[in-house]
């Protein structure tokens, strides 16, 4: 996909590129919706991956507003599965059960262009994370699914969810780099524009289906975005990779 006329280009390419992770790298929906399905099949997998990402947050807001202590990912969402378990008939799992249901987050895979999108872009740039979920469940995640990361950052290393700008401001302070010369790659817009008010460039991936063929996205462009593209192949084709 070529990008369209309207968006601006950089006139410097960035020499790191920071990645959203659930929904921009990995398909969340249909990863818990299987798992859930796998454990008991009479339960309504996608509502219940839509309504355990729904928690998602208003939990990470308790952390930000001092209810809750600073808190990894993956508790967080322990906090809001076992507060939605009743509600879809799960509330007899067994402990086991429910610790293997919660590290399904670590399970997800990638959408169909990420593996090979990522490493075209590798060739070229620095790659790395940029999520709010935890240092542990990115790296299992990343082994399992072959991404090929050059690091793992995560809101864990800087005490902060995104959109906090400590988050993008740190991606530029551990590669010792302007903000202008990281790039955060995601498929939200609220996380683009927060980063874009650091300084950093900007590109938009299309996931139409992140919430579920049944509820596609609107993927329009947004002109302030650096580069929009309808996957990770498209951008590495854009940035000459």
């Amino acid at each position: 996909m070529n990008t369209p006329p309207s968006l601006p280009r950089a006139q410097v390419l960035p020499q790191v590129l920071a990645f959203d992770v659930f929904g921009t790298v990995v398909d969340w929906h249909s990863g818990i919706t299987r798992e859930v399905q796998a454990l008991r099949p009479e339960v309504d997998g996608a509502a219940f991956a839509l309504a355990w990402r729904a928690g998602y947050q208003p939990a990470m807001r308790r952390v930000m507003a001092g209810e809750l202590g600073w808190t990894l990912i993956d508790d967080l969402h322990r906090l809001i599965l076992d507060g939605i378990l009743g509600e879809f008939g799960l509330a007899d799992l067994s402990e086991a059960q429910k610790q293997h249901l919660n590290k399904a987050w670590h399970r997800l895979d990638p959408w169909p262009d990420v593996v090979a999108g990522l490493t075209r872009l590798k060739s070229r740039f620095t790659i790395c994370t940029l999520s709010n979920g935890n240092i542990g469940l990115l790296t299992n995640m990343a082994k399992r699914a072959g991404l090929p990361w050059d690091c793992i950052l995560s809101a864990e290393v800087f005490h902060a969810y995104k959109p906090d700008p400590a988050t993008y401001l740190g991606v530029a302070k551990v590669f010792d780099l302007a903000p202008a010369d990281v790039m955060l790659v995601a498929a939200h817009q609220d996380d683009l524009a927060a980063a874009r008010a650091c300084g950093l460039q900007t590109a938009y991936i299309e996931r139409p289906a992140e919430f579920g063929a049944a509820q596609p996205k609107d993927v329009s462009p947004d002109p302030a975005n650096t580069w929009h593209a309808k996957d990770l192949l498209a951008l590495a084709e854009q940035l000459g990779c």
